[in-house]
């Protein structure tokens, strides 16, 4: 960690700061925070300790994706301070993983300010996350997709469609999964459009979150993962026990109402 306890940037893209502080109540823990609010935290003593809820629950998918500690291929679309990028490689070392972020200051600004764990084997790529795959490797193929970019419902409508999906699915391994976090106002409106078109790109999608998010009445994270066979419902068993709870998993005709197209 850089000498000084908190540390700013200017990012040029958005003409936002960002800033990094230690968390006063998790010891190791800093704060990502841009244009004043927080956006991630990492636990630089624990990587494996996720403080926000709705990212855990992306870490508890990605561990069902895989044999327990067994490495991945893991692209992460949307990079933050690379919290799950630090969480994958504290629970399954030697994985090899790549990260894409439009703003290069902020993520120079992650780096320098919270640098990776040891060993960690991570290509950084600065771009659009779409016009970022054509930019892969052509024969890379990826265990774990995940796409964290989506805010409120003014989402990029090139990526917040069924085209993307498509593009992103062709770069899964055969076991690969695709994860994406939606987070949403009430009524849901972008998690139902996204339903639909992860439906349409994938063979099954499931739905996890907090139990209350599905009522549709309060603002918040719902995590969809697509899956390249039928959805395991062992899996459904496995992401409610682990929580955060009270968490619930939907699929198959219980997520038929959270989709735009037909049943």
């Amino acid at each position: 960690m850089a000498d000084t306890p908190a540390a700013s940037r200017f990012l040029r893209t958005t003409g936002q700061h960002a800033t990094i502080e230690p968390d006063a109540f998790t010891e190791g823990g800093y704060v990502l925070s841009i244009g004043g609010a927080e956006q991630s935290h990492v636990n630089l003593a624990d990587p494996s300790d996720i403080f926000y809820e709705y990212l855990r629950r992306i870490g508890h998918v990605v561990d069902l994706a895989a044999p327990w500690g067994e490495p991945v291929t893991a692209l992460h679309l949307g990079a933050g301070a690379l919290t799950l990028a630090r969480y994958i490689q504290a629970t399954r070392p030697g994985s090899v993983q790549y990260a894409v972020e439009l703003e290069r200051e902020l993520l120079d600004f992650v780096l320098q300010q919270l640098p990776l764990p040891g060993g960690t084997d991570l290509q950084t790529i600065i771009g659009d996350a779409r016009g970022a795959l054509a930019e892969l490797p052509p024969e890379l193929r990826f265990d774990v997709v995940i796409l964290d970019i989506f805010s409120g419902p003014e989402a990029p409508e090139h990526i917040a469609c069924t085209e993307f999906y498509l593009e992103a699915a062709a770069k899964l391994s055969p076991r690969g999964v695709l994860i994406v976090n939606v987070g949403d106002e009430p009524g849901l409106t972008l998690v139902r459009s996204q339903v639909a078109a992860l439906r349409r790109a994938m063979a099954d999608v499931a739905a996890f979150a907090e139990t209350g998010m599905f009522s549709g009445r309060f603002p918040g994270n719902i995590i969809l993962t697509g899956t390249q066979g039928p959805w395991p419902e062992m899996w459904t068993a496995a992401l409610t026990a682990r929580g955060p709870h009270p968490g619930k998993v939907l699929s198959g005709v219980a997520l038929d109402p959270f989709s735009d197209q037909p049943g």
